[in-house]
């Protein structure tokens, strides 16, 4: 595996695996890679012949009052997963690299509808950096095949909208949630958590799945269901941010008669915000 810093380094590699016939798959990440991120690389690998991952953490994305600071930069551990994972190439940029002519004039890209509730409404500005960065890096590396995680579940269905709205050549695939045995979602902010409270932390999907089974069987007041899961979070010590029953496509609200839906929470254990989700699909269901 390669790594590379800059954006004409990167084209060149891309260029020359396409030479080769290769076809390519891009992992973009933050960097603190667990095995979630490891799965997604892993994939690329069997569907492309030529895997890019990118670290970067984008400042975009942060709030003033977030932890663009402090989050956890370990690049050289992330090189060794990458390496056993099969992928090909790294692309660490900097922040000059990426915003040469500084983040104050740079241009953003705004998704309508689907960034605007949930972790959107809870973090302004949040996924303008997002689509934003997320739109450079296909234009930087022109791939085939681009892979997420599910666990950001907006996130996912922000890029899906991107890629279908501004007609990019890029397949998007999202993948199934990573989870520890306890259940909880893999994510690189769990390392903010205390062992009391990574004990806790597991209530969080534990508390969408009890939900989600209320409505397979049938449960449909759903502002009731959601004040009750509210609840069960602050008894098991969260504090919650947000706890909502969507539409899984357009991420409005559920209605009634809705047969694909998404449970999306995010909730606060002391100062680390952790978010999870689960997808039902109601299609066989009263």
């Amino acid at each position: 595996m390669n790594t590379v810093t800059t954006v004409r380094e990167l084209r060149a590699a891309v260029a020359q695996a396409r030479a080769e016939g290769k076809d390519i798959g891009l992992v973009p990440t933050m960097g603190n890679l667990h095995a979630g991120h490891i799965a997604l690389v892993e994939q690329a690998a069997q569907r492309t012949g030529f895997v890019v991952a990118s670290i970067f953490v984008n400042p975009l994305q942060f709030g003033p009052s977030e932890d663009l600071a402090s989050y956890p930069r370990t690049l050289a551990a992330d090189q060794e997963k990458l390496i056993e994972a099969g992928c090909d190439l790294l692309f660490a940029p900097t922040v000059e690299e990426m915003y040469p002519h500084g983040m104050q004039g740079q241009t953003l890209v705004h998704v309508s509808g689907v960034s605007e509730g949930l972790c959107g409404a809870s973090r302004p500005g949040h996924f303008d950096g997002v689509a934003t960065v997320v739109t450079k890096l296909f234009q930087m590396v022109q791939p085939d095949l681009a892979i997420f995680g599910q666990k950001d579940f907006q996130q996912l269905a922000v890029i899906r909208t991107l890629v279908r709205d501004l007609n990019m050549p890029v397949q998007v695939l999202g993948m199934p949630t990573v989870r520890a045995e306890d259940g909880l979602a893999l994510s690189s902010r769990n390392g903010y958590l205390s062992a009391e409270q990574r004990v806790a932390a597991p209530a969080l999907y534990r508390t969408l799945q009890q939900l989600g089974g209320e409505i397979r069987e049938g449960g449909r007041d759903y502002p009731r269901l959601i004040a009750e899961a509210k609840e069960q979070l602050v008894t098991a010590g969260f504090r919650p941010d947000y706890l909502e029953i969507c539409h899984a496509e357009s991420l409005r609200p559920a209605h009634v008669d809705d047969r694909h839906l998404v449970i999306a929470a995010a909730a606060f254990l002391g100062n680390t915000r952790l978010i999870d989700n689960l997808e039902l699909d109601l299609a066989d269901t009263p």
